[in-house]
């Protein structure tokens, strides 16, 4: 044999074994990859039982029981992982969390996703989910992604925001000069403004004390966190105001999630909606139970006229000059386009 053929046959021979080693070694990987489990943590401020934490448990089952042991899900009530920024900033860094958030939250990021929490936007729940299959909403999203955050379900019907306080309030004029504790948000300090109140940020964990000590007049939120934060124990009036109805998106790190293979990806997303199906009645159960206990501690409960509220809060629109012109008219269009 010549040594030109020999040299031809001695590399055949290693790029053959090359070959069957990157096959080998390809097979190993697609093996490892079908077997690995992908763990995340849920993160939400709600308490043990809350409809959240229902909804939570059940994404959990959904997921792990369709994935076949794949996603192995951790949850994390009554904000064990840190407040909403904190583990936003973590899901931002790429940490394997998932964090309930609000649209009054996430307009720090993409400010015309605040208007999904604004004062009397719509009159049902169906109307604000209905706004997040719009090309409108896509768009919000696709910005929302460049900020590096994902939603992976907008479905989880958090419920209406009410008022509690140690005086009656009937009217908007009743409110004027409370000081009534909001969440740190623009949306929520603006339309508390706009309806006459002194607006008071605080933690949620903070509330209770500050209500013994005067330092707030009431608190508004959802039945169940009133409830949750015994905010009735210190307080004598609930006015069923509905301000605002909030849906509230479950969302992670964009750089997290593209670690996730696709099929683990969609897996999330559809058990995710599966979860929040009925999300609106177990709010609903809840709410019915959370006004039976508040009778029986003997809260004065007010179905008050909510227009004079409506028309009060209209004026928080106007205020709003970080969103896009003409914002309140366009989702109005949407909505009459349905």
């Amino acid at each position: 044999m010549s040594k030109k053929n020999w040299v031809i046959m001695y590399i055949s021979t290693i790029m053959i074994g090359f070959l069957a080693a990157c096959g080998g070694s390809t097979e190993d990987e697609t093996s490892a990859t079908e077997d690995e489990v992908y763990e995340i943590d849920f993160a939400y401020g709600n308490q043990p039982g809350e409809p959240t934490d229902q909804v939570a448990k059940k994404w959990k089952e959904l997921a792990e029981e369709e994935s076949n042991g794949r996603i192995k899900l951790n949850t994390y009530p009554s904000s064990q992982l840190g407040d909403e920024a904190d583990v936003i900033e973590q899901a931002q860094s790429g940490s394997n969390v998932i964090v309930l958030t609000g649209y009054d939250f996430l307009m720090d990021y993409v400010p015309d996703m605040g208007i999904l929490t604004a004062p009397y936007l719509v009159e049902d729940f169906d109307e604000l989910l209905y706004l997040t299959t719009t090309d409108w909403f896509q768009g919000l999203e696709s910005d929302l992604e460049d900020e590096g955050l994902g939603i992976i379900s907008t479905d989880n019907i958090y419920g209406s925001r009410n008022l509690m306080t140690k005086e009656e309030v009937l009217t908007p004029g009743d409110l004027q000069g409370k000081r009534i504790r909001t969440p740190d948000n623009d949306m929520a300090i603006n339309s508390f403004e706009a309806l006459g109140a002194s607006p008071t940020p605080l933690a949620l964990d903070e509330l209770y004390p500050s209500l013994q000590q005067g330092v707030v007049d009431g608190a508004e939120n959802p039945l169940v966190v009133l409830e949750g934060t015994k905010t009735h124990e210190v307080t004598d009036y609930l006015a069923l105001t509905e301000h605002q109805k909030f849906i509230t998106p479950w969302v992670a790190g964009t750089s997290f999630l593209e670690t996730l293979p696709e099929d683990i990806r969609t897996i999330l997303e559809d058990t995710a909606d599966e979860a929040a199906a009925n999300s609106e009645e177990l709010v609903k159960e809840s709410n019915e139970e959370v006004l039976e206990t508040f009778e029986e501690e003997g809260i004065t409960i007010n179905e008050v006229d909510q227009e004079p509220f409506k028309e009060k809060a209209m004026g928080m629109y106007e205020e709003m000059d970080q969103w896009s012109p003409e914002l309140y008219e366009e989702v109005q269009e949407l909505l009459n386009e349905r």
